[in-house]
C-alpha cells in the first residue's frame, strides 16, 4: 500500500512539472510587446575592423595601426560600396592636416593667355637725318646716343659748296627778279624761273620754305641747320663732328618713345585665343608693382617654324618713358567672359601627366579621387567640362596628401 501511495505521489509531480512547462511556453510566446523592447537594447552587429586612414586593411577583432590609431568598426547594414582609391578620415586628421573644400559653381569665364613679351620701338616712330647733298658736319649738337630732344631742336649745322651754290643762285635770281620787276618784265620773268628752279632743287633736298626764306637774306658761309623733326631720343649716332657724308648717308637715327611696341610670342596652339583690340596687361620684374595695360593691333600672318610661336604686337602708352625698348617681362591676353560654366579652383585640380583627377568630398571625412575633363583657364578658376556637378564639393588645400594615401 505504501508503495502504491508513492507512485502515485510521483506520477501526480511529474504531470504538474510537466503541465507548468506547456504554460510557461505558452506564457512566453503569447508576451510580443516584451520581445521587440529586449531587443532594442541588444548590441547591433560588428561585421569586422577597417583602417581608420582609409588603407585596404580589415580586422575580425579590434586592433590598432602603426600610428596607434584604433580601427574602426564596421556594423551590420553600414557597409557601402566606395570607388577605387576613396580615403576615410577621422575628423582629428581631417583638422590637422589643415584639409579644405569648395563647392562647385557656375559662372562666367574669362580665356587668359600668358606669355612671355618684350618692348621695342615703334617702327612707325622712327626718324633718320640723312642729307640728300654732300657736305661736313660742322656742328654736332646732338652728339650723344640716348640723348632726348624736343620738336625743332637743332640737331647739327652742316656745310656743303653744292648747298651753297644753290643758295647762292636762288639769292641772285630771286634778287634781280624784284629789281627787273618794273624796267624788264620779261626778263624778271626769266629770273623767276631760274629762282623757282633754284627753289625746287632746295625743297627736294629738304630744305624747307622757312629756311628758304632765311637763306634769301643770309649773306654768310651758307651753313644749314637740321633741327629734329618731333619728341624723340638719339638711338643711333653713325656720325662724328667735323666728318664728312655722302648724299643719302645717314647722320642720325631718332626714335619717338612715347609709345611704343610690345612683341609677344605666342604659342601656335593658343594661336585662336588672339584677337585685334584684344585687352593686354604687362609686367615686368625690372617695374616691381607696375601694370601697363594696351591693345592687340597686328597678328603676324604666319606662324615662326621654328620657335612654333605666333608674333602679337601690343601698343603701350610711355609717356614716362619708363618702358625702354628691351625690356623683358610678361604679358597677359585677357578674352571676352563666356557663358555660365562649371568652375573649381586651379589648386583642385591635380595633374598627372595622363590624366587630371580632383577629389570629391561624398561623405563626412570621405574622399572620392575622380578624373575631370578640364577647358579653359582664368586667373585661379579653371572649367570642367566633365565629371562634377553643380554642389558637389572639391577639395583645395591638402589634396596632395590625400592623393597619396588614395593610392596607397
Amino acid at each position: 500500500m505504501t508503495r502504491t501511495h508513492w507512485m502515485a505521489a510521483s506520477a501526480a509531480v511529474l504531470i504538474a512539472l510537466l503541465v507548468g512547462w506547456f504554460i510557461g511556453r505558452s506564457t512566453g510566446s503569447a508576451g510580443p510587446s516584451a520581445v521587440p523592447a529586449s531587443s532594442s537594447q541588444q548590441p547591433r552587429k560588428i561585421l569586422y575592423y577597417r583602417n581608420a586612414m582609409g588603407l585596404p586593411d580589415t580586422s575580425p577583432v579590434p586592433k590598432k595601426d602603426s600610428m596607434g590609431m584604433a580601427y574602426v568598426p564596421v556594423y551590420e547594414g553600414e557597409e557601402k560600396p566606395s570607388a577605387p582609391g576613396t580615403v576615410q578620415m577621422s575628423p582629428q586628421k581631417v583638422q590637422k592636416l589643415g584639409v579644405r573644400t569648395v563647392q562647385v559653381r557656375l559662372k562666367p569665364l574669362s580665356s587668359t593667355l600668358r606669355t612671355s613679351a618684350s618692348v621695342e620701338v615703334d617702327e612707325t616712330r622712327q626718324y633718320v637725318i640723312a642729307p640728300k647733298f654732300e657736305g661736313w658736319v660742322d656742328t654736332l649738337y646732338a652728339n650723344q646716343t640716348g640723348m632726348s630732344v624736343r620738336r625743332g631742336q637743332p640737331l647739327l649745322s652742316i656745310y656743303s659748296p653744292e648747298l651753297v651754290a644753290a643758295q647762292t643762285e636762288y639769292r641772285i635770281a630771286d634778287g634781280a627778279a624784284r629789281k627787273l620787276q618794273e624796267k624788264d618784265p620779261e626778263s624778271a620773268a626769266m629770273m623767276r624761273r631760274l629762282r623757282d628752279a633754284s627753289r625746287a632743287r632746295l625743297r627736294n633736298w629738304g630744305i624747307a620754305d622757312a629756311q628758304l626764306t632765311h637763306l634769301s637774306h643770309e649773306r654768310g658761309r651758307g651753313n644749314l641747320i637740321l633741327a629734329s623733326p618731333a619728341n624723340a631720343v638719339v638711338i643711333d649716332k653713325p656720325i662724328i663732328q667735323g666728318a664728312r657724308f655722302a648724299p643719302g648717308e645717314t647722320i642720325l637715327r631718332l626714335a619717338d618713345v612715347s609709345r611704343v611696341w610690345l612683341m609677344a610670342n605666342v604659342p601656335a596652339s593658343s594661336a585662336g585665343a588672339v584677337a585685334l583690340g584684344q585687352h593686354a596687361s604687362f609686367t615686368s620684374a625690372t617695374l616691381p608693382g607696375k601694370t601697363f595695360n594696351g591693345q592687340v593691333t597686328f597678328i603676324q600672318p604666319v606662324i615662326d617654324a621654328k620657335m612654333r610661336t605666333l608674333g602679337v604686337r601690343i601698343e603701350l602708352a610711355n609717356p614716362d618713358g619708363v618702358l625702354r625698348p628691351g625690356l623683358f617681362g610678361d604679358v597677359t591676353l585677357v578674352g571676352d567672359a563666356s557663358a555660365a560654366v562649371l568652375t573649381v579652383p586651379r589648386s583642385a585640380v591635380l595633374d598627372t601627366g595622363t590624366r587630371q583627377v580632383v577629389l570629391v568630398q561624398v561623405a563626412e571625412g570621405r574622399f572620392e579621387p575622380r578624373t575631370v575633363l578640364v577647358g579653359e583657364r582664368s586667373g585661379g578658376e579653371v572649367e570642367v567640362r566633365d565629371g562634377l556637378a553643380v554642389g558637389e564639393r572639391v577639395v583645395v588645400s591638402a589634396n596632395f596628401l590625400i592623393d597619396a594615401e588614395s593610392n596607397l
